[in-house]
Parts: structure tokens; sequence; C-alpha cells
């Protein structure tokens, strides 16, 4: 039976990630899980799955919490802040640590974790994006196993099950294209939160699914497809497939390509993460190839959707910079969600923060850390008053 921490619990992958755990309650125990402020959401967690700690990022929370536990004479232990987080991401008892929380707070967790020997099934895009040879160089240091959660990164993972990384020609990451895709930048020059945040194949967080509106999302992948599996930069190539049935490919040099098809559900991949290298009885919808309708593959817009264009320019001049335009990013996208700046003005954003700070090109995560917290002064200085 494999122990679990699970970061994120509260979230779109952290509630399904308990739903697989449902259907194999008898493979996995919750030992610790972490939320932000949503402390009546974790309430009926403890009592389904009985963790034996819970760290809430926000201190009032957990005192809410911690009050609600002790009236009710639960024995689970009511932890907050980064502290928390790091303390049931290093538990002895624990095997793998799911990180499915967004942003850059799910970096030092994620590495506090590796540097204890924890496998990580990783849902946290920032952590790769931002910090990607640190953490890569200390999994492999630590014998830890980095098994990816994202959609597009488990379909590649198991495309190349069985096969050298030597013999790959390109990695093909699929794209929904977004609630946007076909618009001109004219049509999206006034584009509202509301409408940025409805995904037409994808169940997300509305941080995630701006980024998917804009392309970000992609962009960010194709940093993690490097770090994750060591192919260069030109051989990642992004494919619009609106269908989003093939959820990513792998081209060998041979000319072969491998897929990996199967409905749009995230539960599959996290099924596959937190059970490698078993795969278990299906959680999902399988697929009706007889009313399935055509799939179709089209060429990303990089120039109406340019955060996909920044992403591989910071991912090759590699270093702080993909650090710099994360940071920049999670700003700007919390702005306009905040009804704060116009939708087109995240990609102004992240290219002015990428001209305006320093490269390092071999930054120590304290480095990163500390870019990361001027990059979001910055932008909210110079910004949030408008």
């Amino acid at each position: 039976m494999k122990k679990l921490t699970v970061l994120g619990v509260t979230g779109s992958i952290g509630t399904q990630t308990l739903d697989v755990i449902r259907k194999e309650i008898d493979n996995f125990t919750i030992v610790g899980i972490s939320a932000n402020t949503n402390w009546e959401k974790v309430i009926p967690i403890i009592e389904e799955f009985g963790p034996e700690y819970v760290a809430m990022m926000d201190e009032g929370a957990s005192l809410k919490l911690k009050k609600h536990c002790s009236k009710k004479n639960y024995s689970t232990k009511i932890l907050h802040g980064l502290d928390g987080l790091n303390y049931i991401s290093t538990l002895s008892e624990v095997d793998i640590v799911v990180t499915s929380v967004v942003g850059m707070i799910g970096l030092i967790p994620t590495m506090k974790a590796i540097n204890a020997g924890k496998d990580i099934a990783l849902a946290n895009k920032e952590t790769l994006v931002a910090a990607g040879k640190l953490v890569m160089d200390a999994a492999r240091k630590h014998h830890v196993n980095i098994l990816p959660v994202d959609s597009e990164h488990g379909a590649i993972f198991q495309c190349l099950q069985g096969n050298k990384i030597d013999t790959v020609s390109k990695l093909i990451v699929t794209a929904s294209g977004g609630p946007f895709r076909g618009k001109s930048r004219q049509q999206l020059i006034d584009i509202k939160p509301e409408e940025a945040i409805k995904h037409p194949k994808w169940n997300m967080g509305r941080k995630i699914s701006v980024d998917s509106s804009t392309l970000m999302n992609k962009g960010l992948e194709v940093i993690e497809a490097h770090w994750l599996f060591g192919i260069d930069y030109e051989n990642i190539q992004v494919v619009v497939h609106p269908q989003s049935i093939i959820h990513s490919m792998v081209e060998y040099i041979d000319g072969s390509v491998i897929a990996q098809m199967s409905s749009p559900d995230m539960r599959l991949p996290i099924q596959y993460a937190i059970n490698y290298p078993k795969r278990n009885k299906n959680v999902i919808k399988e697929l009706d190839f007889y009313n399935m309708g055509n799939l179709t593959f089209e060429k990303p817009d990089m120039n109406t959707f340019k955060c996909l264009k920044l992403a591989y320019k910071a991912g090759k001049a590699g270093g702080n910079m993909p650090a710099i335009m994360n940071s920049a990013n999670e700003v700007a996208v919390e702005l306009f969600l905040d009804h704060k700046i116009k939708f087109l003005q995240i990609e102004d954003i992240i290219e002015n923060c990428m001209s305006k700070f320093e490269h390092n090109v071999n930054p120590s995560l304290e480095d990163i850390l500390e870019v990361d917290l001027k990059v979001r002064e910055y932008v909210r200085n110079s910004y949030d008053k408008r």
C-alpha cells in the first residue's frame, strides 16, 4: 500500500486525485493534505480519508479548522503556512507526494520532498518551469521518480515506455487551442475574464484556464517537457488538436509516431502516475471509435498568441529567464482576473519583464526565489494601480 501526501487537495487535480483513490481505496493511504483557505471543504476530506496531517496555507483558516477538529475530537494535526507544506511533504512514512498546488508556492515543498527521497507525482507546472535544472539534478541525486500528471506529459511518458531516449526524433505536444482558437488580435482586445476561463474541453482552475486561453499553458508545458525528457526545444513541437483525444505523441528516428489517446479526463494521468509502473482498471470513460468523429491538427498561431513564442524564447535562454517569465505571467493573470488589466496586456507584461530583469545563466534556488519576488513586486507596483 502506498502512502501519499496531496498538496492542493481542494483544487481541480487534488479533487480528481481523491476520485482515483476512492476507486482504489485498498491501494492507498492519505497521510497528509494541504489547502489554501477553504477549510470547510477540507472537513469532509478529513472525515472520509482520515489524514494524520492537514496543512492550511492561511493561518486564519488553520485556526478555524483546528477549532472544528477539536470539537469533533478528530486526531488530525493541523499545521499552517509553508512550514506546514514542507512538513507533510517530508514525512518519513510517505512514499509519494502529489504536488497539485498552483503557482511558485509548489517549488519549495517539492524540492524538500525530493531531498527527502520521495517520489513526486507532478502537477505543478511552475516547479520545473522556474527551476527545472535544480529539480532534475536533485531527483537524480536522490534517485527520485518525477512522474508527470499533466495529460500531455503523462502521454509522452507512456509513449516513451520501452524505448531509448536517444531514438527520439521529436516530442509532439498537443493543445486544444483554448476558448479563443481562430480569433484575431483585434477580437482579443476586449476579452473578459469570464470568457477566458470557459475552456472548451477541460475542467480546470481559473489561473490554468487563463493560461490555456493565452497559450501560455502550452509554453509552460514545452519547458516542462524539455526538463522531464531531456529533449532540445528545437525538437519539441506544439500541435493544436481541438478534439483533445490525442494527448501527445513521440516521433522516433525511423519515422514512427506513437500517440497516447483517451477521453479528455485528468483522472487517467493521475492514476498512471500514482500507480506507476502498474496499470489498474480504468477510472475514465472508454473511447468510442465508431462515434468519435474526425481528429484534426493545426499549427498554433504564435503571432496572435505571443505567450507561446515568449515561452520558447525563455526556455532557450535558460537560467532564470523561465522563472522571470513565469512570475510575470502569474501576477499578470491575477491582475486580469481582477479586471485590472486587459487580456492582451498579459503578454506585454511578460515581454517587458523578460527585457527588464537581468539574465542569470546559472542561478541557485535562492536566486530564483529572489528574482521571483522582485518580478512580482515590479508588476504589482507598475500595473495594479491602473
